[in-house]
């Protein structure tokens, strides 16, 4: 099933044009998946950046707690210092006599003064006493009824050890602005009387540590009043009237998500206890998460940007090259069915160095090829159309000067009886012989014969001539080697170069001819020679006859070379050029006639 699906989408896929391939790749192999890597890298910039402002707005909380931390020390150590101070208890609590000693002590202690005057951090000390004989002044004072009904006043009353309280309070003495102050009960031991002393933190010192956060930064008390912020119009309100109130509430450190005005934002919260202090403060960070990312914003959409465009780019790119790869190969196309329709005067002109361009050039070889062996086939068609009209002639030309075969073999046995009757039995061989070449000649026709058959033939014609000649005249030899007999090869091609090397080799000789046919396998080749050693042929002789070889039309020689002429022909046309005859001649000395076979198999002959 896989399989039958995999086929199918292959064949679709070679359905589509080469062009729309190349366009369809680039959109899946990389647009689509620069997109998605874009997409995947923004939203992890996104991230990143919102993770490392996150972190940055924690590290800036923990400098802000750090250093309210260090401001809310003088407060504690100057409360403090005030419980130990036994002339602030002796001053609280002594029963003066006249109001004006009262004053001189009141004028006689500057330790409040000078606290307020030499620490920045502090704006405003007061103390509230339980002494009704006491007269207030903007150190000393008699709490007022509003004073004794506010819950500070009342929780500082109540708590039975000296704890620090902080409070966002008004302070009556200052037109009742209100401040971040340390509320604590002080108990004077010797003289067994309380009263409460406020403290007030200087508002710019708590205001400088805000104003120069990114975000909406501020300090809020144990009761929800915003003491400092960055929004300096927070300053006062109660985080019941602000966007956050839900998610501040009962919530005391950590970082929370919430809506605000709308946008995604962020909330880091931070608790802020100073030593000795029964409640303490919160740092409160704000931050929208768009206000974080929306410089990763702009800058993924110039990023999206960026890519559309090298992508748009791209696609033009590809579109045209592929354009001019399409256009090429249609008319590498239309060259290659002009010669399917038999057109091999067609060329391609399609030019370039690369793939095409070189499969264009292979092209315009391949049918110069084709035209080379469709010359050379026709011109093989046309020597062997003329070997056959040569064969035929010689056919026709045996046929018209034969008589009836069995006629002339009876005639022949009859002339080889009576000689043998008379005791002639040399003639009656040679009759019997010639007979026996005669018929074997005229039934093997055109088919191939072993090389054991057409030795026969030698023997019976070098017989037959030995008989004309005589032993002074003419001997000869065959040397074969006997692994050859069996190979097979096309008839009368020995015959006719023995008989060459007889009639035209030794018709000057009176007396010592010899005839020798080798025959051996050498390697993979099967080597044929006929020499003698007759009168030779002088070099421009030997040239004519070489060049008749060539050109059966050439009529040099008469028809005394067409039988060599024909054998070498034959041989050329059923075993390749390089298997013709070579001829090596000498004058005076003798002529070879030579060609080799290739062995296929032992006993199969093959073209060269």
């Amino acid at each position: 099933m896989i399989a039958w699906r995999w086929n199918t989408l292959v064949r679709r896929t070679n359905d589509i044009r080469l062009k729309h391939k190349l366009m369809i790749a680039f959109i899946v192999v990389v647009f689509i998946p620069v997109m998605i890597v874009g997409g995947l890298l923004t939203s992890a910039y996104r991230q990143h950046v919102l993770r490392q402002a996150t972190e940055q707005t924690l590290n800036n909380v923990e400098k802000i707690k750090s250093r309210t931390e260090e401001i809310l020390r003088m407060p504690i150590e100057i409360s403090s210092n005030l419980m130990v101070d036994k002339r602030f208890g002796h001053l609280v609590n002594s029963d003066y006599e006249h109001d004006f000693d009262m004053v001189k002590a009141y004028w006689d202690y500057d330790v409040l003064k000078d606290y307020v005057k030499n620490y920045e951090e502090i704006f405003n000390i007061r103390f509230y006493t339980m002494n009704s004989r006491l007269l207030s002044n903007w150190e000393v004072l008699q709490p007022s009824d509003v004073v004794k009904q506010s819950g500070w006043y009342r929780e500082a009353v109540a708590n039975k050890l000296p704890m620090i309280n902080w409070h966002f309070i008004p302070d009556e003495t200052k037109g009742n602005q209100p401040y971040l102050s340390l509320v604590r009960k002080i108990y004077f031991m010797e003289y067994r009387t309380e009263g409460v002393l406020v403290i007030d933190v200087d508002y710019e010192k708590l205001h400088a540590i805000v104003k120069q956060e990114p975000h909406n930064t501020m300090i809020v008390d144990d009761q929800g009043y915003i003491a400092a912020a960055t929004n300096e119009g927070w300053v006062g309100m109660h985080i019941a009237n602000t966007d956050f109130a839900e998610v501040l509430q009962h919530r005391q450190e950590g970082i929370y998500d919430f809506v605000y005005g709308s946008e995604p934002s962020k909330i880091v919260i931070k608790p802020l206890v100073p030593e000795g202090s029964r409640n303490g403060l919160r740092i409160v960070s704000v931050f929208t998460v768009e206000g974080i990312v929306s410089a990763a914003d702009r800058i993924s959409r110039l990023g999206f940007v960026i890519m559309l465009i090298s992508m748009l780019v791209a696609v033009v790119l590809v579109y045209f090259t592929s354009s001019l790869l399409t256009r090429r190969l249609l008319l590498l196309n239309k060259v290659m069915n002009k010669i399917a329709m038999g057109d091999l005067n067609a060329g391609s002109k399609v030019d370039g160095n690369d793939e095409i361009g070189l499969l264009s050039r292979q092209l315009n070889h391949m049918v110069d090829s084709i035209r080379g062996l469709m010359q050379e086939v026709s011109a093989s068609h046309e020597q062997q159309s003329l070997l056959e009209r040569r064969q035929r002639d010689i056919t026709f030309k045996m046929m018209a000067s034969q008589m009836n075969p069995h006629f002339l073999f009876n005639a022949l046995e009859s002339i080889r009886m009576k000689a043998h009757i008379q005791g002639q039995q040399e003639i009656a061989h040679v009759v019997k012989l010639l007979g026996k070449l005669m018929r074997r000649t005229i039934e093997i026709g055109s088919q191939t014969i072993t090389l054991k058959e057409e030795l026969e033939m030698v023997r019976y014609y070098l017989e037959i001539q030995h008989f004309r000649y005589g032993e002074g005249r003419l001997r000869y030899e065959l040397e074969i080697a006997e692994e050859a007999l069996d190979v097979r090869l096309p008839a009368l091609i020995i015959q006719p170069l023995v008989e060459n090397a007889v009639i035209h080799g030794l018709e000057q000789v009176e007396s010592g001819g010899f005839v020798r046919v080798f025959i051996q396998p050498v390697g993979n080749l099967l080597v044929v020679e006929v020499s003698d050693n007759g009168c030779g042929m002088k070099e421009e002789k030997l040239a004519a006859v070489l060049e008749g070889l060539a050109d059966p039309e050439n009529g040099e020689g008469g028809d005394s070379r067409i039988g060599i002429r024909n054998v070498h022909q034959r041989l050329v046309l059923h075993f390749g050029c390089d298997s013709g005859l070579s001829i090596r001649s000498v004058p005076g000395m003798g002529t070879s006639v030579s060609f080799q076979l290739l062995l296929e198999g032992g006993h199969t002959l093959a073209p060269l």
